[in-house]
């Protein structure tokens, strides 16, 4: 960046608050949910949705759980006014929800609005008029007086279309660009407009105090709020509610924050889809509630179903690392995090508590699968393929084991140049394990009978066997304690074989055929070097033949 172009920057003033009391606070309940899609988000789009994007839209929010939805502004346009008559004429609003319409501080333009409300039981009149110091001194040029003339005479004929509307009408003013104005004067204008509608505690107006452009840290916004609930009369006949924008990137922690400052209400949309950077993205908002225990009121239990009705509707693309609901977010490349993640799955199952490293949230919570939290690439260790492994395929390999199995993934993935997928992991496992190609393949095999040694008080079995030996058929025969022992003294003594058997683990397959189990076996070379193989079969004795064999036949070849 040139230095020179500082010059034309200034900070933001902080507030002086210094006995705030926000950064004390915890949020613990959920706010008043407000969607706001179908006006800021719709007017930000490349292309607005149609009429039939719009109710599977609304459908799509309602069903998650809003009981407050900004519909449009239907003295706008045509197509804003025809949608609202649409959710009306049709009956298509539940009714425990009420829509919301916004209206500039303009007699004829209000008068529309109501006319467009006409027929529907309950609905909110969103005012607006700008604030701040540079709307007034470059846009409006008007002084604060007219200022505060412009939104109290909007709110006089709300007030006056409210008294003779067939329904319940309740009121919401915006000081547009809060952020940019005074305090004292968006105090002011505020409490000029609820004088005009007089509200009271059972019946509170909604003031909303948008971040329209995000211009400082997400702090100064939470003191602008708590200054705000301090100083203003009548706290107990307002619901206190945020807009934030995304201008730097911090509308999520700057709404959290305004929320530990006192606000009741937030108004934001689904993956924060608005003008320019964005507004706040409610679904980030709710589910970090809900990763601290604290019911969002609304339901993300389909996050695959909200993002593609978005995605549809809106013509946009979910981000891959957007959270909770990318693609990527539940997926782990990096070996030490797959390694971390798969021994936190395994301590959740034992006690029940969501304690794993790198997921704050389960994903089975919203609608994914475990399935996509680990994927191989070439930056993925020995723990990612055993998880695959596991997770997809029910082989459960043990610990020794796996560093020799990362290895050949490794391979497999400095070979395709991508990442894997979970088939590909299990097809080299199968390859190099399972169908281990070299010098020794079974024939048949027989347990002849188990009997007691009398000398040696020891549990004995006969076994014999035929064995390719480099394609060569050999017949063997020994005892020993227990098949796999009597095996591995039929190769050493008849086939001249030199191996030590080191490890044998053995499970049901949890996945596929659980009729059927599979046999890890590792054994050691005459240098003491280990080499493991697998073996699956119905017959467990069959599957730890089959299992010492391979790993004997990758030894032979080295690998």
């Amino acid at each position: 960046m040139q230095a020179d172009k500082l010059k034309k920057y200034r900070p933001y003033p902080q507030v002086q608050l210094s006995d705030r009391t926000w950064p004390d606070k915890r949020i613990t309940t959920a706010p008043g949910w407000c969607s706001v899609d179908l006006r800021d988000g719709n007017q930000a789009l490349i292309q607005p949705m149609n009429l039939e994007e719009k109710i599977e839209m609304f459908r799509l929010l309602t069903d998650i759980g809003f009981k407050e939805i900004e519909v449009g502004f239907p003295s706008a346009s045509k197509v804003e006014y025809d949608f609202t008559r649409v959710l009306i004429d049709r009956n298509l609003i539940p009714e425990d929800v009420t829509i919301q319409a916004l209206t500039q501080a303009r007699e004829p333009l209000i008068r529309k609005t109501f006319q467009a409300f006409k027929g529907a039981k309950q609905g909110i009149v969103h005012l607006y008029n700008s604030t701040s110091t540079l709307q007034r001194d470059v846009v409006f040029k008007m002084s604060r007086k007219e200022i505060i003339e412009l939104g109290v005479q909007g709110a006089r004929v709300i007030r006056e279309e409210a008294d003779r509307f067939d329904g319940d009408i309740r009121y919401e003013y915006s000081p547009e660009s809060f952020t940019g104005t005074e305090l004292d004067f968006a105090l002011e204008i505020c409490e000029a407009v609820m004088d005009v509608w007089e509200p009271t505690p059972a019946r509170p107006v909604v003031i909303n105090l948008p971040s329209t452009v995000e211009m400082a840290t997400p702090n100064v916004y939470a003191d602008q709020i708590e200054w705000f609930i301090r100083n203003m009369k009548n706290r107990d006949c307002a619901l206190i509610s945020l807009h934030a924008h995304n201008d730097r990137g911090t509308a999520v922690a700057a709404t959290e924050l305004a929320l530990m400052a006192g606000a009741d209400r937030v108004e934001g949309t689904l993956f924060g889809n608005g003008e320019r950077t964005g507004n706040v993205d409610l679904m980030t908002l709710a589910l970090n509630m809900f990763t601290q225990g604290i019911d969002p009121e609304l339901d993300f239990s389909n996050i695959n179903r909200v993002v593609n009705v978005y995605e549809r509707c809106t013509k946009l693309s979910v981000h891959p690392r957007h959270p909770y609901a990318g693609e990527l977010v539940y997926t782990a490349f990096s070996g030490s995090h797959q390694d971390a993640i798969s021994k936190g799955m395994d301590a959740v199952q034992q006690d029940g508590v969501w304690a794993v490293p790198y997921l704050p949230i389960d994903p089975e919570d919203v609608g994914r699968s475990y399935e996509s939290i680990i994927r191989i690439n070439s930056q993925s260790g020995k723990g990612g393929a055993a998880y695959i492994m596991d997770r997809e395929f029910g082989y459960k390999l043990p610990r020794e084991m796996r560093p020799g199995f990362g290895r050949i993934i490794q391979q497999e993935t400095d070979k395709v140049g991508d990442e894997l997928p979970s088939t590909a992991v299990y097809k080299a496992f199968e390859r190099e394990y399972l169908l281990a190609a070299g010098c020794y393949q079974l024939k048949t095999f027989n347990v002849l009978k188990r009997h007691m040694d009398q000398h040696q008080d020891l549990s004995v079995a006969d076994v014999e066997a035929v064995v390719y030996v480099d394609g060569r058929e050999k017949a063997l025969q020994a005892s020993g304690n227990g098949p796999l022992d009597a095996f591995c003294t039929a190769l050493k003594e008849d086939a001249g074989l030199d191996f030590t058997l080191h490890a044998y683990h053995e499970h049901a397959l949890t996945k596929g055929s659980s009729s059927k189990a599979v046999s890890y076996i590792e054994v050691l070379d005459s240098k003491g070097e280990g080499w493991w193989g697998a073996g699956v079969d119905t017959d467990i004795i069959i599957s730890s033949i089959k299992g010492l064999l391979s790993a004997l036949n990758r030894m032979c070849v080295g690998k």
